[in-house]
């Protein structure tokens, strides 16, 4: 096992920039723009994480990796605001490979390289209720299925753009981006750089339906990039509209039922070379009661073209969506099916747990692909501190799935401790 401890004055920042600082008193409104500088909110966010991979035909992967986030947002004057952060990961043990060809050659793969860099920089302004923002950015759109920021990972997906969000209208939010880069969470490395982007994404939603909230879409995707891997990112480029229905109904005073049902149309776009057509449905159904305990259960198909494409999504957080052990960050070839089981509850000592059961399929029905348990225990201390164990487990009788990087058997370990500031 190879450590770092030459780092551990970087654990000593962490620790230092975390545990001394203490919430700051809400200030008031600026009264010029210096005091709007001056009298901003220092942010702070540090994560120190252990994970393990035991993946077949793979060396076993050991990694120790520390974050820290240290961000600037100034107050907001006559509608302007600004914000900037900066972001180190730090390996400390680092016995495994990090998905950019420049470490741990032979490991199983934990996609956390070292990174130093600038990870937001946006500049904001408000009029009434919309606002507009210009820089590098984090974007979340609903369950992240499409858009969002990869937050599981150190590094996590952030995009240089201009974001435009209007909620004049009741129970209506209209957003609207213009995408010109993605900040992957490879941080430009490597055999996986960022990707050229000249993607527009618009997403409406409207709460004030009865059965719940109605949400419509159209992600127009377009990616280019300068390495050797371009064709394979262009063909990332796609064209998706779709929609989208979520919702709580009150069964009784301790029970009630929730809901989504969402279905999307993919086509190839702009420069990809792909010529294909694939849909995406899913159904959930589930219960809570007193709001300790529930079950869900749901059905996602991502959608093929006869067997040769499957449906994309590039900038989804993946890692939320089918398993947790990350053998599906790409659809395969004849597509997915996910059938699964989730259920949580609240333990005594405030521990929340979760559990999914996962069974895997082709979209023509044609084959089994795998099945996969995932559960985690998550206990927070106070508003600041919190800690996770996590665990993943993947088995499967094919043996190589068109499509997908490796389909081999594969477990995954998370110790995780957070602070947020």
């Amino acid at each position: 096992m190879k450590s770092h401890l030459h780092r551990l004055p970087f654990l000593a920042l962490l620790a230092t920039a975390s545990f001394a600082a203490e919430p700051a008193a809400k200030p008031e409104a600026p009264a010029s723009f210096t005091d709007s500088l001056i009298h901003g909110k220092l942010s702070a966010n540090a994560r120190l994480r252990y994970e393990s991979v035991d993946m077949d035909g793979f060396a076993d992967a050991d990694a120790l990796t520390a974050r820290l986030r240290l961000g600037y947002t100034t107050q907001l004057y006559k509608g302007f605001q600004a914000m900037v952060e900066g972001e180190a990961v730090t390996p400390l043990i680092n016995d495994y490979y990090d998905g950019t060809g420049t470490n741990g050659s032979g490991y199983a793969t934990v996609a956390d390289p070292e990174v130093y860099h600038l990870n937001q920089a946006w500049l904001a302004y408000t009029y009434e209720k919309t606002k507009g923002t210009l820089g590098r950015q984090k974007l979340i759109l609903d369950n992240a299925r499409f858009i969002g920021d990869v937050g599981w990972r150190q590094n996590d997906q952030t995009f240089d753009s201009v974001v435009v969000q209007d909620k004049s209208f009741d129970k209506t939010t209209l957003t609207y981006a213009y995408l010109e880069k993605i900040n992957r969470v490879f941080d430009d490395t490597g055999t996986q750089p960022d990707w050229d982007s000249n993607s527009h994404v618009f997403n409406a939603s409207y709460a004030g339906f009865p059965i719940g909230t109605l949400t419509a879409y159209a992600y127009l995707l377009d990616f280019d990039t300068d390495s050797a891997a371009k064709v394979a990112t262009r063909n990332n480029s796609n064209a998706t509209y779709g929609l989208s229905l979520t919702g709580t109904r009150p069964l009784t005073k301790e029970l009630k039922a929730s809901y989504r049902f969402e279905y999307a149309t993919q086509s190839d776009f702009a420069d990809s070379a792909q010529n294909y057509r694939a849909d995406y449905y899913t159904a959930e159904l589930g219960a809570a009661y007193n709001n300790t305990h529930t079950v869900a259960v749901g059905y996602e198909v991502l959608g093929s073209d006869n067997g040769t494409v499957g449906f994309k999504t590039p900038l989804a957080t993946l890692h939320a969506h089918n398993g947790w052990a990350d053998v599906f960050l790409t659809t395969p070839n004849a597509g997915l099916t996910d059938t699964y089981l989730k259920a949580g509850t609240v333990l005594p000592g405030k521990v929340n747990l979760t559990a999914f059961y996962h069974f895997f399929g082709t979209d023509d029905g044609a084959a089994t692909l795998g099945q996969e348990f995932d559960i985690v225990a998550t206990y927070k201390l106070n508003k600041q501190l919190s800690f996770t164990a996590k665990a993943a487990k993947y088995w499967s009788d094919q043996a190589a799935v068109p499509g997908v990087a490796s389909n081999a058997d594969r477990t995954k370990f998370w110790l995780q401790a957070d602070y947020a500031y």
